[in-house]
C-alpha cells in the first residue's frame, strides 16, 4: 500500500509522519512548502511530493499511485474541499484530522459520489472525533430509541497553533447544536451541566464540537450537545451575541491567526506525555432511560497520530463500504479501544 500525508510540515502532521517511521512504515510526505517538506523528509528517508491544493486536476495526478491520503493541513474549511475533490477523482481513500462541523456536512453531502468512485471519505479520524464518536455509537447501542446525546471532554495540556486557528474560526460562528435532527446556531455556553467524569464530576460548558455533526450519523439520535470543561465565564445570550460578533469581524479573524502563527507552538514530547483526556457519553430516551460510558486516553496529539496510523491501515486491510463515514460507521464502535493508552469504562 502506498499511502500519503499531506501536510507533513505542520505539527500534527509531523506527529503522524514521525510516529509512521517509527512503527517501520515509510508514508509519501506531501505539502506546498518545497524548503520545510525537503528538509523533513530527507533525514527520515522518505519520499516527498510538493503541490498546493488549487487545481484538484493537478492533485489527482499527484495521488494517482496512492491508496490512502491523509490529510493534516488546515484549516480544512479551506482545504478538504479541493482534497476531496482530487481523491474522487484519483480514487483515493482520503481521511483527515478536522473537528470542524461545516466540514463534517459538506464531506458527508458527497457520500453518493463518494460510493459512485468507489472511495471511502473518514472526516475526523483523529481526537476529532474518534473517542466521542465511538463512545456515542456504545451508548446508543445500548439504549435503543434513545432521542438525546451528550457528549463531553476535559483535557489536560496545550494545544497546537492549527487548532487554535480552527477554534478561532468557530467562535466566530457561534454556538452550534443538533435539536430534533437539525443544526441549530445557539449561543456560546447556552448549556452547562456536571459530569462525572472518571477521575470525578465536574460542570462543563457546551461548545461547538463536531459530533453534532458526526454522532447524528452514526447513531441516528437527533438532539445532541457537545461539552467540555471551560475556564469561561456564563457569557448569557446578550454577551455571547457580542462576542461572536468581534470575533467574526473579518480583522480581528486576521489578526488573531496572525498572532497565533507567530508565538503559539505546539506542545512537546515532554509537555505531552504529561497530559491527557476523558471523555463521557450519555444516551436518554423520553422514558427517562439512560445509559453512559466513559474513557480515559492519553495526550489528544498522540491519539490523533496513533488514531490516523491505525485509520490507514484499516482502509487497507477491512475495506468499509465505500461513501462518507464517521469512525465508528467505517470501523466500528470498538475502534477506539485500539488506540495505545485507551481504556474505555463499560456502558452502564
Amino acid at each position: 500500500m502506498t499511502w500519503m500525508i499531506y501536510g507533513a510540515n505542520g505539527f500534527t502532521g509531523r506527529l503522524v509522519a514521525d510516529l509512521a517511521v517509527e512503527r517501520g512504515e515509510r508514508p509519501v510526505v506531501a505539502g506546498r512548502n518545497p524548503g520545510e517538506i525537503a528538509a523533513f523528509a530527507a533525514p527520515r528517508g522518505l519520499e516527498s511530493r510538493i503541490f498546493d491544493l488549487s487545481e484538484p486536476a493537478r492533485v489527482a495526478e499527484m495521488l494517482h499511485d496512492v491508496d490512502v491520503v491523509a490529510h493534516c493541513a488546515g484549516p480544512f474549511s479551506a482545504t478538504s474541499a479541493p482534497m476531496v475533490e482530487a481523491c474522487l477523482r484519483s480514487g483515493t481513500h482520503y481521511l483527515d484530522i478536522t473537528g470542524e462541523i461545516d466540514v463534517f456536512e459538506s464531506i458527508f453531502a458527497r457520500d453518493r459520489q463518494a460510493r459512485d468512485a468507489g472511495v471511502v471519505l473518514l472526516p475526523g479520524a483523529g481526537f476529532d472525533v474518534v473517542p466521542t464518536d465511538c463512545l456515542a455509537a456504545l451508548v446508543a447501542a445500548e439504549l435503543p430509541g434513545a432521542t438525546r446525546l451528550d457528549l463531553a471532554f476535559q483535557a489536560g495540556g496545550r494545544i497546537s497553533p492549527g487548532t487554535l486557528k480552527s477554534a478561532l474560526e468557530g467562535a466566530a460562528i457561534g454556538g452550534r447544536a443538533r435539536v430534533d435532527g437539525e443544526l441549530r446556531t445557539v449561543p456560546l455556553a447556552w448549556r452547562r451541566r456536571e459530569v462525572p467524569f472518571p477521575s470525578g464530576p465536574r460542570q462543563v460548558t457546551s461548545l461547538p464540537w463536531g459530533d453534532v455533526a458526526t454522532a447524528y450519523r452514526s447513531t441516528g439520535i437527533g438532539t445532541i450537545t457537545t461539552f467540555a470543561r471551560l475556564p469561561i465565564p456564563d457569557l448569557g445570550d446578550g454577551l455571547g451575541k457580542v462576542s461572536q460578533a468581534v470575533l467574526g469581524s473579518a480583522p480581528v479573524q486576521r489578526v488573531g491567526k496572525s498572532v497565533i502563527g507567530a508565538f503559539v507552538k505546539g506542545p512537546g514530547r515532554g509537555t505531552r506525555s504529561r497530559s491527557w483526556v476523558e471523555v463521557f457519553a450519555e444516551a436518554s430516551d423520553e422514558r427517562g432511560r439512560s445509559v453512559s460510558a466513559a474513557l480515559i486516553g492519553p495526550d489528544t496529539y498522540d491519539m490523533t497520530a496513533d488514531s490516523v496510523l491505525r485509520a490507514v491501515s484499516a482502509l487497507h486491510a477491512e475495506a468499509p463500504a465505500p461513501g462518507a463515514h464517521t469512525p465508528s460507521t467505517a470501523f466500528g464502535a470498538d475502534f477506539v479501544r485500539r488506540l495505545h493508552g485507551v481504556k474505555v469504562i463499560e456502558p452502564a
